[in-house]
């Protein structure tokens, strides 16, 4: 089932309007959340980043919009799909309500919410390659829009298309300064010695969940020091280890890039870390 509007339909019923302008002028962005046994994951960062992404694009945010009725929403519908007891991934879409061309006549939202189910409880790391390369064909802006979860996202679909055609697993991202600053479904970190080095959000990397969740473990953790700077292609030859993060999958290493093949320790330590946070509830 999924929930348009508040109205739980079966999925063939769930139908999209035309003129729906998330599909017609991607005015829309979207949410991605892990819910492992009815518990949301790291909801309090989710619902703040959600609601500021709204604001950042104008969009009413409607007055039922709470922290509890949105976890609500979200529980409900997990229930009626069978996944309350099981690992799930949420997708939340907020669109703006038709009407008008570029410049819409109301800033009025709607919104849905679907699920699927999830293998694993906590993350893992799969025992396999996960070989990267650099997509140049198209680059991302140096803006406050890129660090949204927009559904505009050609750049993202355009260097999958072209990882799938040449045979990697993923693909890093690229601002229009040359700068690296994401992997195609999550944020980048680097290790070199015990410096862990991530892109910032003025580079126009996604501001990720897990990117702050990782942010503030690696704060505590004083055998590490953390660099939010740019992180140049050279970079990427010298490094000791390179990780890839998102709420869905947790830190994925990557193990190979052109000619260099990466350590994973640390990311399998970190990961440690995340999974004893996330079992303690903290």
């Amino acid at each position: 089932m999924i929930n348009i509007n508040g109205n739980l339909l079966e999925d063939d019923k769930a139908t999209m309007a035309i003129t729906n302008r998330g599909y017609t002028y991607g005015d829309a962005l979207f949410e991605t959340i892990r819910v492992n046994s009815g518990t949301i994951l790291f909801w309090e960062d989710h619902y703040f980043r959600l609601m500021a992404s709204m604001r950042i694009l104008r969009m009413q945010i409607p007055m039922q919009f709470t922290p509890e009725f949105l976890e609500k929403e979200i529980i409900d519908i997990i229930t009626r799909n069978g996944m309350i007891d099981a690992s799930a991934r949420v997708k939340v879409i907020i669109n703006r309500e038709e009407g008008g061309r570029y410049t819409p006549t109301t800033n009025e939202i709607e919104y849905t919410i679907s699920t699927s189910k999830l293998d694993t409880t906590f993350y893992t790391i799969p025992e396999k390659t996960n070989e990267v390369a650099l997509f140049k064909d198209h680059y991302v802006a140096t803006d406050l829009l890129s660090t949204l979860k927009s559904n505009n996202k050609l750049v993202n679909i355009l260097g999958g298309i072209f990882a799938q055609e040449n045979g990697y697993n993923n693909c890093l991202l690229m601002n229009s300064n040359k700068m690296i600053i994401e992997a195609l479904n999550g944020n980048l970190f680097l290790i070199k010695n015990n410096t862990i080095k991530t892109p910032p959000l003025s580079d126009g990397c996604l501001k990720g969940i897990l990117r702050t969740q990782l942010l503030r473990i690696l704060a505590k953790l004083p055998e590490y020091e953390v660099d939010e700077s740019s992180i140049s292609p050279f970079e990427l030859q010298k490094a000791d280890e390179l990780f890839i993060t998102n709420v869905v999958t947790g830190i994925v290493p990557v193990t190979k890039f052109r000619k260099k093949e990466y350590d994973t320790k640390i990311s399998k330590r970190l990961l440690g870390i995340l999974n004893t946070r996330i079992r303690l509830g903290s």
